[in-house]
């Protein structure tokens, strides 16, 4: 409990949301039939099953996968979360998951008719981590290799222990993920253009602390600084804040205008 309360809070959301929604499914008080993603249900009129939408993001493998499917979603997600240069904004991780979670449901759901997306989702996550980190030695299984092929590792074993078509539908993870690359680093960086996934400002008011409040990031705690416009004149006093402030007091503040070097 200690280390789930310590995740960063859209990791630790999206595992107890997983954890807690199969459980309720594989127990039998939730028949999956009625949340899985089924393409005419959700566009059926006059009244669509919008939920069908959310929920296949949260169900997991049975047996086994109730277990490892959440443990993948902490291990990449808190590591992204916290130390990932691309989510150094408060709500970047969250928009980037509703991103891959749109994507997901655009070609995995509507052209390929999957019925669950948890997979999709943790292979996009394991993408962004690869890219990341890309010479870190990791135990898959039995082989330990680099970082950088943990996707295709992962894909490779859904194709030999599932079947082709299962790995396809996990593959639209990969892809969601590489766009996402592709439009918010490779793009502007490399092909001159504008990044054009944004994360909206009512997303960063949801995740932005009071100012002198820390927030764990993986090179030790960042602290919010104060709201831009905020270091005005300090009540009492007729100084302004700043970094300047430290000089407009004790014995540098009662130095004179001062003189000019050979003048009167």
């Amino acid at each position: 409990m200690d280390a789930f309360w310590a995740a960063p809070p859209v990791t630790r959301s999206l595992v107890a949301a997983a954890v807690l929604f199969s459980c309720t499914v594989y127990s039998g008080i939730l028949n999956p039939y009625y949340v899985v993603f089924i393409r005419r249900f959700v566009l059926k009129l006059p009244v669509p099953q919008l939920w069908r939408l959310i929920t296949p993001f949260f169900l997991t493998g049975p047996k086994l996968g109730i277990v490892l499917d959440p443990y993948f979603i902490y291990t990449y997600g808190s590591v992204l979360e916290t130390e990932s240069s691309r989510f150094s904004q408060p709500g970047d991780f969250l928009v980037y998951l509703l991103f891959i979670a749109g994507v997901v449901l655009i070609t995995g759901g509507f052209l390929l008719q999957s019925i669950l997306f948890l997979q999709p989702l943790i292979l996009a996550l394991a993408y962004t981590y690869a890219q990341d980190n890309p010479t870190r030695r990791i135990t898959f299984y039995i082989v330990t290799f680099q970082v950088k092929y943990l996707p295709y590792a992962m894909l490779l074993m859904t194709f030999v222990m599932s079947s082709p078509n299962e790995a396809l539908h996990q593959g639209t993870g990969l892809f969601a993920a590489h766009l996402y690359d592709f439009l918010t680093r490779i793009w502007p960086t490399f092909g001159g253009g504008r990044n054009p996934i944004r994360t909206p400002q009512a997303i960063r008011r949801w995740f932005v602390k009071p100012p002198g409040a820390g927030t764990q990031r993986g090179y030790g705690t960042a602290f919010q600084g104060r709201p831009a416009g905020s270091q005005g004149q300090t009540a009492g006093s007729g100084r302004t804040g700043g970094w300047t402030s430290g000089f407009s007091s004790g014995s540098w503040g009662s130095m004179g205008p001062g003189r000019r070097l050979g003048g009167d």
